[in-house]
């Protein structure tokens, strides 16, 4: 169900208010850790995972085991992992912060940093952040 119009000017101005309090904070959480992997991100991982998937199973058949160990079977799970990490992190480090237009207001940073070094502590900032809100609300 889409916003309202009402709905969509509250929530740009809780944005922007957040991006004027916090922009470190702000840009954390628009941009996002994890983001959908592109069509040649999935078909790279899978063809990473394909190989360690035959790695795993050649170190098992094959009688190379340098100690007893299968050092093939581990090279596979690994390559196989590493796919895995490739396919689920590997859109937000090619991605350059940005670039998507979330960024923060010119002076915001500067107001942010300043506040930061008045406050004191985290739990300090955070004590104040809260007071302030109830003192707008009432």
């Amino acid at each position: 169900m889409p916003l309202s119009e009402h709905e969509q000017r509250m929530l740009e101005q809780i944005e922007s208010a957040l991006y004027a309090e916090d922009p470190k904070f702000a840009s954390t959480v628009r941009g996002g850790r994890l983001r959908s992997a592109t069509g040649k991100r999935r078909l790279q991982s899978g063809v990473l995972f394909v190989l360690g998937l035959v790695l795993l199973i050649a170190g098992i058949a094959l009688p190379v085991k340098p100690g007893g160990f299968p050092v093939i079977s581990l090279l596979g799970f690994i390559v196989m992992f590493g796919a895995g990490v490739l396919l689920l992190l590997g859109g937000s480090a090619l991605s350059k912060p940005g670039k998507s237009g979330t960024e923060a207001p010119a002076g915001a940073g500067r107001t942010a940093k300043s506040k930061q070094r008045k406050g004191g502590g985290f739990s300090a900032r955070m004590e104040d952040r809260f007071r302030r809100r109830f003192e707008q609300d009432g």
